[in-house]
């Protein structure tokens, strides 16, 4: 037992600090999953849950510091016993959370570990029972982990706890630490909108009330199709729903021609005005540029609305649009600004780091 509560406490520990971790590296893209659950529970439970629907970027870095903060606090055994109450009601609530969206499908990315590692809901179910448990474990056998007395373990714990919103505010300033999308700098767009490999599929054919697989669809009339499952779907297409267009048609592989200056604006209402002076600044030397670079607007915002704001703005470049949910997973900040080589993406900022033409052409 001994054993296993050491083990349980650096596993329960390690893990805390590297989930937080993950999620406030990318602090926009956590309050997105927690706007989606406050949907979900305003639907299914009651309305005022869309009371926290505004607040989803500071729990968002509220909870991932927690989480960091826990972690930390368990491995120096700093106030033990507290630390393991607390870290048993947050897996409570998360196990909640998780079987909620397993059992009735609702959210089907938990967003656990962001897009760093996708569970599907049962996997995050099965995994916050894992912590549970051993939770369990370690608060019945607390004898075998001697609390920290010295002063300096809870010097440390504030210490994270000031590191850890720290990042969570730069992060949500600036694009996050470390990029796990498709979207990432060096990803080449219209590759990864292609399979990687032939995909192979099984048949799932039923007659006579008894099911059987097929690697190759059966020639035999009486079975009866009910489903096709793929067996590589890791070599499928991992960007399936990129999409550019505007009243004249699609326009998706225009963007991937050449070097293009993309600027994503996701949302003109919530869009600050004011940092478009220096991102025009950045589209008319880009027009001038011997590199033959070619600005472009993508909004998911009305063409009505766009019109408004492109005057209010002054932000002269063609424009196009797209679905907002991929234009958030592209980039977290809005506006957001993109470089492209030939649909490779060799350039992202935030407007908070808006690049001059000389950055911009060294990257071409």
């Amino acid at each position: 037992m001994k054993v296993i509560s050491k083990l349980s406490w650096l596993f329960v520990g390690g893990l805390f600090i590297f989930s937080g971790l993950i999620k406030i590296n990318d602090p926009v893209g956590t309050a997105i999953k927690l706007e989606e659950y406050f949907e979900v529970f305003a639907t299914d439970f009651a309305s005022f849950f869309l009371i926290f629907k505004p607040y989803a970027l500071y729990l968002s870095i509220l909870l991932s510091a927690l989480e960091i903060i826990l972690g930390v606090a368990l491995l120096l055994r700093w106030r033990l016993r507290q630390i393991l109450v607390s870290l048993l009601v947050l897996m409570v609530f998360f196990t909640f959370l998780t079987f909620y969206s397993a059992y009735f499908n609702k959210v089907t990315d938990c967003g656990c570990f962001g897009d760093a590692i996708k569970l599907t809901p049962w996997q995050s179910f099965s995994k916050d029972i894992i912590l549970l448990i051993l939770i369990f474990i370690l608060l019945a056998t607390r004898r075998y982990l001697p609390e920290t007395k010295a002063k300096i373990a809870g010097v440390l714990v504030a210490v994270t706890a000031l590191i850890s919103f720290g990042i969570g505010i730069y992060a949500y300033n600036h694009e996050p630490f470390v990029d796990f999308r498709a979207y990432k700098v060096g990803n080449n767009i219209p590759a990864l909108m292609k399979p990687s490999a032939p995909l192979r599929y099984k048949y799932i054919m039923a007659k006579n009330g008894e099911e059987k697989e097929f690697t190759n669809y059966p020639t035999d009339s009486t079975w009866k199709f009910k489903k096709m499952v793929p067996l590589n779907p890791q070599d499928g297409p991992k960007i399936t729903d990129f999409n550019i267009w505007n009243d004249e048609g699609d326009f998706t592989q225009e963007v991937f021609n050449g070097n293009k200056l993309v600027i994503l604006v996701q949302d003109v209402s919530k869009a600050d005005q004011k940092v478009f002076t220096q991102i025009n600044q950045l589209v008319a030397a880009a027009e001038k540029s011997s590199k033959n670079i070619k600005p472009v607007v993508i909004t998911a915002s009305s063409s009505q609305d766009y019109d408004v704001f492109r005057h209010e703005t002054n932000l002269s470049a063609p424009y196009y649009f797209g679905d907002a949910t991929v234009l958030k997973t592209m980039m977290r900040s809005n506006p957001g600004i993109m470089l492209f080589k030939n649909g490779q993406v060799v350039g992202k900022w935030h407007y908070n780091d808006t690049p001059d033409i000389n950055t911009v052409e060294q990257l071409l």
